[in-house]
């Protein structure tokens, strides 16, 4: 399997995007976030999302030629129109303008509407953390989980991240997804014709599976049962009921070249510390939770892995699979 640098795995995401019509900031933005993954470990939100979102971009679900605007502000409250781009141009606006506005009023929520696919959501909030504010990040994505009791997906995988920055050290990051496993290790297992622990997912008629294929036709199964569809609820709500944005089971599938503009939302809350209890304060209260979470041994704080990944991949290069690194140079020319 072919090892790239940092560098160069870059240059050949941006290419591969930008030949399929992204504009320069799009392609950046994007082979910047899928390269992120990749040296954290996520290959599901890696390189291997580089042929769908070409076809998106080729088909029209995405519109390479878009810029994000603001379309309304109102005090720490701001909306983002992605224009049907790919979706990390927007984030990045979004965050910007969150920082900016927490900054001066102590809290902001920016919302993002008629966007796309936005990746591993942590990535997003490291200027929050870099900038020793608190973060939160929400998106949705087309249906893929059932509601609690029911059998047809409606909500997305819809993941949620966090980012509270620390006195010592690097901020505490923390990303999940809403369905037992992110759905895009499904996509990887079908991919290479593996079979998925029983569990994380149903078939088309609501039966559970352990064909990978079929899980992809059929529903995920949500995190801790009716809580975590809840929690999936509660994302729709902020990521799309606030922003005009679709909700999932309104956006046909990322697996498919063929089909709508998916028009999803992301939302992002940034609040400085300094405007409630203080910063020293916060500071101080986070070492403390941080300590005592450390008493037991085998504890990692969270984020700690991802950073020794990336921090590793940065000096051995990143390892891509065969037929992808040989579908991406293709598309890449």
């Amino acid at each position: 399997m072919p090892i790239y640098s940092v560098a160069a795995l870059t240059d050949l995401a941006m290419r591969a995007l930008s030949r399929a019509g992204a504009n320069a900031t799009m392609a950046a933005a994007t082979a910047e976030a899928l390269v992120d993954a990749e040296l954290q470990g996520l290959a599901s939100h890696g390189i291997s999302r580089i042929p769908q979102y070409v076809m998106h971009l080729r088909n029209g679900r995405a519109d390479g030629g878009a810029v994000p605007v603001i379309v309304k502000s109102k005090g720490g409250a701001v909306l983002i129109d992605a224009q049907n781009g790919l979706a990390f141009p927007a984030c990045a606006l979004a965050v910007q303008e969150t920082i900016r506005r927490a900054q001066e009023l102590g809290v902001s929520f920016a919302g993002v509407t008629r966007s796309h696919h936005f990746g591993v959501a942590a990535h997003h909030l490291q200027p929050v953390g870099d900038a020793g504010l608190v973060g939160l990040a929400f998106g949705n994505s087309p249906a893929a989980m059932p509601t609690a009791g029911g059998r047809h997906p409606v909500f997305g995988t819809n993941p949620i991240a966090a980012t509270f920055p620390r006195k010592h050290g690097p901020p505490l990051m923390i990303d999940l997804s809403l369905s037992e496993v992110a759905r895009g290790k499904v996509m990887m297992a079908a991919k290479e014709g593996k079979a998925i622990p029983l569990g994380w997912a149903l078939d088309r008629d609501g039966n559970p599976t352990t064909d990978a294929r079929a899980a992809l036709t059929g529903s995920m199964l949500a995190l801790g049962g009716t809580k975590g569809a809840m929690l999936a609820l509660i994302v729709e709500l902020l990521a799309c009921a606030l922003t005009g944005a679709a909700f999932g089971f309104e956006a046909d599938t990322f697996f498919v070249d063929e089909g709508n503009q998916p028009n999803l939302g992301q939302a992002f809350l940034t609040i400085d510390p300094g405007a409630l209890a203080g910063r020293d304060v916060y500071l101080a209260r986070i070492e403390t939770l941080a300590g005592e979470m450390m008493k037991d041994p085998g504890v990692r704080l969270p984020g700690t892995r991802r950073r020794e990944l990336a921090a590793r991949h940065q000096v051995t290069g990143i390892t891509i699979p065969d037929a992808l690194a040989t579908e991406v140079e293709r598309l890449a020319g």
